[in-house]
């Protein structure tokens, strides 16, 4: 296992062991106006998902999902903030909501609705438990090394889902295996800990679809509608067509972050290097450009201009040339992939964009430490992962001679 730090021994520990262990707070891409048609609330929430607040705030005020607006989405296991935004014709109705593990801590009002990706990254308050005896002195360092390198922009687990199949889910699809599909969709047993999901997952490898469907709890509706499709005589085809256009994308983004943690795995340590055929993206607008001349481009990498980056796969996707761009294909072709194969019916196709492999980290402080813990925050842009930090911190499993 590689780190970007790899010089520097890691401090060990654990995190997520209560939802004030792991704090994150939005920073919003713009302020709010004082007016317009939409609310925003500002919302700290522990312990559930921000879909879990999501169906709350639309049964609450009696409005569709679709009418509400949010930045981004939030781990259940943490205590977080953020804005979400709603018709401004539901201010009344706000003032007597009632949260579950929720709470509203202002109210603001803005012209636009809140879309994805609407904020400018989140800020970490991180304590990390039962680590080496007097982890300041590591943490001080390793902090700095990713300061100055930056942190590598790696999607991690938390983008894998329950079973931890998402990916290998979104490589079917764009396989057109839908046999396959339907078995990794409902589930190994092997793997899945509630009773009654375990026993339908066993139903269905068994071939038994109506007593799977009957084992299937309540809640899972998705697995429920594509046994009743295949119960029905529809095609594995026609079932897993059937799903929701989110879902599906969901499993081929989470196959895209896949295959680019990957890539970035295979350049570590050196994720602040350029090679010969790299494409280059720009950290203020994004734009990419070919490298033709390493040595004179590397200065822009030092001063954290531009990055080396990998392609989150796609049919329109730019690739690398000359070894770098060799890896890249090499990985689709390994997976009985081209290009063309993101190419999907019903609104799913991927174009593709390339991905920095590294992103900058801001304002980091270690706010307390003792024998065995150390708390301590930082900020990173959006569509980047605090545990790519904590990672290169913990460095589990290392051998320090």
């Amino acid at each position: 296992m590689n780190w970007l730090t790899e010089d520097l021994p890691g401090i060990g520990g654990v995190y997520k062991q209560i939802p004030q262990d792991f704090q994150v707070e939005e920073i919003p891409l713009y302020p709010c106006s004082g007016e317009g048609e939409h609310l925003y609330l500002w919302i700290e929430k522990s312990g559930i998902t921000t879909r879990n607040l999501l169906t709350q705030l639309a049964r609450g005020l009696r409005l569709k999902e679709r009418d509400l607006g949010y930045a981004g989405l939030k781990d259940a296991r943490a205590l977080t903030r953020q804005m979400i935004s709603i018709p401004f014709n539901k201010l009344a109705q706000v003032k007597n909501l009632n949260l579950n593990q929720a709470e509203i801590l202002d109210i603001n009002r803005h012209t636009n609705k809140l879309r994805l990706g609407h904020l400018a990254g989140n800020h970490f308050t991180i304590t990390l438990r039962e680590t080496d005896t007097e982890p300041l002195p590591r943490s001080s360092a390793i902090f700095a090394q990713l300061q100055q390198r930056g942190v590598p922009n790696l999607f991690g687990e938390q983008r894998y889902g329950v079973l931890g199949n998402s990916a290998q889910l979104g490589l079917l699809l764009a396989q057109k295996n839908f046999v396959t599909f339907c078995r990794e969709f409902i589930g190994d047993p092997q793997v899945i800990r509630n009773p009654g999901w375990k026993k339908a997952a066993e139903y269905y490898r068994q071939g038994e679809e109506q007593q799977a469907i009957d084992s299937l709890p309540k809640r899972m509706r998705d697995e429920r509608q594509l046994l009743q499709m295949l119960i029905d005589g529809k095609s594995h085809h026609a079932a897993v067509f059937s799903l929701s256009r989110n879902l599906l994308r969901l499993f081929l983004s989470a196959a895209q972050s896949s295959f680019f943690d990957q890539l970035l795995m295979q350049r570590l340590p050196d994720l602040d290097q350029l090679r010969d055929g790299d494409i280059a993206i720009k950290h203020i607008n994004r734009a990419c450009f070919r490298v033709k001349d390493v040595e004179k481009e590397q200065p822009r990498v030092n001063r954290f201009e531009i990055s080396p980056s990998a392609p989150l796969y796609g049919s329109k996707v730019m690739l690398a040339t000359g070894k770098t761009g060799q890896s890249e294909m090499d990985f689709l072709e390994k997976s009985g992939l081209t290009l063309n194969s993101w190419k999907l019916p019903h609104g799913l196709t991927m174009t593709g964009e390339r991905r920095p492999l590294r992103v900058p980290l801001t304002e980091p402080k270690i706010i307390v430490s003792g024998d065995h813990f150390i708390t301590l925050s930082f900020t990173l842009p959006k569509g980047s992962y605090a545990t790519s930090v904590l990672r290169e911190l913990i460095k589990e499993n290392q051998q320090i001679s």
